[in-house]
């Protein structure tokens, strides 16, 4: 499937959006559009509301307030979470099947050639359980070259996954951008590629450190 030209207009524009837990506002008067070739870094402390933001692009929680629109019908998003969603008992290729299933059918070879990708060649047979914690990742990430997506939305894609990973999964980023796609990202680590951009979630919450202030007594 074809990516966008970045001459398009944008796939995915946000607008207003908040977010409320707890009767608390994480953010709110969020308003970004993300355009073909984008690689949005998303930064906040713990609890800014970074995975829910990426939640909220993925139709995974709901919308309190602002609008979450795709231009396009056929834009696809894969959203892949810090909580990876595998099955330990079943092998990289059963859990790789389950998760392209989602989007699609895929054949064996396929699902091997992705996983060769990632780093794991000669593990597709191997149980989950039995693999490190950066191979469970990697696992996961596989999706991201087994099924054709616009929109990556990946919440800590370099947890557990040591610096030459890094690096390839920095090197993935790049080609899918330059190749229309887009990236929406969080990260404790940094992205050194020239087109990333950063969305702090700081900056929509001022309102919330207001009310907290106020509620703790040192503002008036």
């Amino acid at each position: 499937m074809p990516f966008p030209s970045p001459a398009m207009k944008p796939l995915l524009c946000i607008s207003d959006l908040a977010c409320e837990r707890d009767s608390r506002t994480l953010y709110q008067g969020l308003n970004i559009n993300v355009e073909a070739g984008d690689l949005w870094h998303i930064k906040g402390r713990n609890g800014a509301g970074k995975t829910t933001f990426l939640r909220q692009l993925a139709g995974l929680h709901a919308v309190d307030e602002g609008e979450v629109q795709l231009l396009n019908n056929d834009t696809r998003m894969i959203y892949i979470g810090h909580k990876l969603g595998l099955k330990e008992q079943l092998t990289a290729d059963e859990n790789l099947t389950w998760l392209a299933g989602l989007d699609g059918l895929s054949t064996q070879k396929q699902r091997f050639m992705a996983l060769e990708q990632v780093g794991l060649r000669g593990y597709e047979e191997s149980v989950v359980a039995q693999l490190s914690a950066g191979q469970k990742r990697r696992v996961a990430l596989a999706r991201l070259h087994l099924c054709k997506a616009d929109i990556w939305l990946l919440d800590e894609p370099f947890t557990s996954i040591d610096q030459q990973g890094i690096a390839d999964e920095q090197e993935w980023l790049n080609k899918h951008t330059l190749a229309g796609g887009a990236v929406l990202m969080t990260s404790h680590q940094d992205i050194t590629l020239a087109q990333v951009q950063v969305l702090d979630m700081g900056d929509y919450a001022r309102q919330t450190c207001q009310y907290l202030a106020n509620e703790n007594g040192n503002i008036t």
